[in-house]
């Protein structure tokens, strides 16, 4: 993969079914022999970034377009039985183990030279926490469970007796520590349109629920939005600088982080694709 002079980092925010968004841009950097040198991964972003860092293009497509139909994947009746919407031991376990339907190349992607960033919130006292490679290993992919786990939708996944959730409501948009990591030109992800502010009022009755056992998660969550909002500004001012890159679809497509159309998958999919046009000639800039 070809670098520049500069220090390169991708941070991809996830955000359920809209991330299929980064996996179009993550393929087309994978077709054009895009390399970064620090990939940051929140959520599902931290899938579709262990799948481009395996450089196994179309991987993260066909979860989203394929089993991500199914209901051992999704469903109610998951939520029912398992305490998990969307079951993570079945999409980061069952189908991406090495026995599994479509195993991640683990040697592939512990050979990238790439840092990979992964990040959780702490549901003990609501701090971010960064995972690194080096809590991953062959058959093991418990940090992106954590950093995938949606407060009340997923129960928090435990490493090391502490529970973590998704990394969103902590560090939605981790640029400032891309930019204390010493990157000079960072390509940032979002899966909503850049210029929609991020609303309080959805977070509100899931932080209600999460409050009984996890009281500072909760607070995380209750100002998710203002985190989210504040760190979409420090990405655009870091962008008048030239430091940064802003990618983000124009529309949802009908889409939201737990539910979708094979048409609007699609359609996000091509956004993304398209998008990643711009990503050669700003690293070189």
């Amino acid at each position: 993969m070809t670098h520049t002079a500069h220090t390169t980092g991708i941070i991809d925010v996830g955000g359920g079914f809209r991330a299929i968004f980064g996996a179009g841009v993550e393929d087309r950097c994978l077709e054009e022999d895009v390399g970064f040198d620090h990939c940051y991964g929140i959520s599902a972003g931290s899938a579709n970034l262990a799948s481009y860092l395996a450089r196994q293009q179309g991987r993260a497509h066909t979860f989203y377009t394929q089993y991500a139909f199914r209901k051992e994947y999704a469903s109610m009746e998951n939520y029912i039985t398992k305490r998990n919407f969307c079951d993570l031991d079945y999409v980061y376990g069952t189908l991406s183990n090495s026995d599994g339907e479509n195993p991640l190349d683990y040697a592939a992607f512990s050979d990238n030279p790439a840092t990979f960033t992964v990040v959780a919130a702490n549901g003990e006292d609501g701090s971010s926490r960064y995972f690194d490679k080096s809590d991953m290993r062959q058959d093991d992919y418990t940090i992106l469970k954590a950093s995938s786990a949606v407060p009340v939708a997923c129960q928090p996944v435990v490493i090391d007796d502490v529970p973590y959730f998704d990394g969103g409501i902590a560090d939605p948009i981790p640029v400032q520590r891309a930019i204390d990591d010493g990157c000079d030109r960072i390509v940032v992800v979002l899966t909503r349109p850049v210029d929609v502010a991020r609303e309080q009022q959805r977070d509100v009755a899931p932080a209600r629920i999460l409050k009984r056992h996890h009281p500072a998660a909760a607070e995380r969550l209750l100002n998710r939005y203002r985190t989210y909002n504040d760190e979409v500004a420090l990405a655009r001012r870091y962008e008048q600088e030239g430091k940064v890159l802003i990618l983000s679809p124009e529309s949802l497509y009908g889409l939201s982080t737990m539910s979708k159309t094979f048409e609007g998958l699609e359609r996000m999919y091509r956004a993304g694709y398209a998008q990643a046009a711009r990503i050669r000639e700003f690293l070189d800039s």
